[in-house]
């Protein structure tokens, strides 16, 4: 009978034990954050076309060859590196007749990429691929060289702004906010907004404007 007893507080003991060792369930709160950064783009994109139209083939590309030598050389001579041009587009389409029978000359196309341009300098270099032959413009498109820089604030920024809604959450509940549980990066924008900036009269004024990196995130953390 002893020892049956004891086999029964053994049992008991070790379901106590065990019931004991079981980790409380942990409480947790959800809040997305928004941060965003508003910079001035100090980088441009611009697509220069040259065009040239012939009784022949031959003498439409090597007239457009011609002239689209000189439209690099010029926005090279305005300061752009040779790296950051390139050759985007080339083409060669026939002209035909009135009437739709016959070709009567063909049209030749270069459109050249200018990228990473300085803002500072872009006016002057579409003044230049304009004056060199250039006879189409396209752009500029606007970019910021810290675009990683930028967005890495505004992550930081969407950080510290979900820790500080999760905080009023857990305040209003009257607990204890822990750690981060969870954290998911939401997607990033650059998003341009208006802005005056002055440019020289005798150059084609190009305005950078603003814009604004925006990131979120999506941050779990446990309450207590």
């Amino acid at each position: 009978m002893k020892f049956l007893a004891i086999v029964a507080l053994a049992a008991v003991l070790l379901a106590g034990g065990a019931e004991a060792a079981t980790p409380p369930s942990t409480s947790t709160v959800t809040v997305t954050g928004t941060g965003t950064i508003t910079a001035v783009p100090d980088q441009a994109s611009f697509s220069f076309t040259v065009q040239t139209k012939a009784t022949t083939a031959a003498a439409a590309l090597g007239r457009n060859a011609t002239t689209t030598h000189a439209v690099i050389a010029a926005v090279e001579d305005a300061g752009v590196a040779e790296a950051d041009i390139q050759t985007s587009q080339v083409s060669l389409d026939p002209v035909t007749s009135n009437d739709g029978t016959s070709i009567v000359a063909f049209t030749a196309s270069d459109t050249i990429s200018v990228t990473r341009l300085a803002i500072a300098r872009a006016g002057a270099v579409v003044d230049a691929a304009v004056g060199a032959g250039a006879t189409s413009v396209y752009g500029p498109s606007l970019a910021l060289s810290a675009q990683d820089a930028i967005y890495a604030k505004a992550l930081k920024a969407a950080v510290a702004q979900a820790k500080t809604k999760a905080q009023a959450l857990a305040d209003a509940a009257g607990l204890t906010l822990g750690g981060v549980v969870t954290m998911d990066e939401g997607g990033g924008v650059a998003v341009p907004l208006p802005y005056a900036q002055g440019a020289a009269k005798d150059v084609t004024p190009i305005e950078p404007g603003t814009q604004t990196v925006q990131a979120t995130v999506t941050v779990t953390f446990s309450l207590s």
